[in-house]
């Protein structure tokens, strides 16, 4: 491996924070999800197989568990410091996954926030400090974003980030019961060698992990 992998490892800047997902999240998890299921529902990945179901919560957290202790995936919750309660808040979810070493020193990132949320710049954020952790943290090179290209608000993440489109991928994921299209975005870490946090926020203060 590249750099040096640990899991759990958590992602700070200011009030936001990246931390692992963990099965103690499944209250709280659950009922943003529900609050949210027509926000999200339309981009949600599903079962090809005939008659295949989603996993339940502990399935999903298991599977995601044993990619991290294997080096292939960083499953995050997206949790922001609550002003009042001083209580980091459940707010969405980001998982770097098929995290590849060797020559190839790539991965790629998916991510969802709570409506609720949209617009204040969480998702880019979030995107923003993942990315840095891989391309400093864990010597990645490459850090790609698969997204539909319907999805506009998804769209502005990664435009607001300064990815590069590659292109249309036909028929690249199982969505709603059909393969659907996906619009490729990658960034390189040549390409942001002051870190993708300061050249989207302008501040010179980086993300933490511990």
């Amino acid at each position: 491996m590249a750099g040096q992998f640990r899991w759990p490892v958590t992602v700070s800047w200011g009030d936001l924070r990246l931390r692992p997902l963990t099965r103690a999240d499944r209250r709280e998890w659950d009922e943003v999800r529900f609050r949210n299921r027509e926000w999200l529902d339309p981009w949600e990945a599903t079962n090809p197989a005939p008659g295949g179901s989603a996993p339940t919560f502990g399935q999903f957290v298991r599977t995601l568990d044993q990619q991290a202790r294997h080096g292939t995936a960083l499953p995050f919750v997206i949790t922001e410091r609550h002003p009042e309660t001083d209580r980091h808040d459940l707010i969405g979810q980001l998982t770097v996954s098929g995290i590849t070493w060797g020559s190839f020193l790539s991965a790629t990132l998916g991510y969802w926030v709570d409506q609720e949320q949209a617009g204040r710049g969480v998702a880019p954020m979030a995107v923003a400090m993942a990315t840095d952790y891989c391309f400093q943290g864990l010597g990645l090179h490459r850090m790609e974003i698969n997204i539909r290209p319907e999805n506009t608000k998804s769209l502005r993440v990664v435009e607001k980030l300064g990815f590069r489109d590659e292109g249309l991928r036909k028929d690249f994921l199982h969505i709603g019961g059909r393969w659907t299209d996906h619009r490729s975005f990658a960034l390189t870490a040549p390409e942001v060698p002051e870190g993708l946090v300061r050249r989207f926020t302008g501040s010179d203060r980086p993300a933490v992990w511990e």
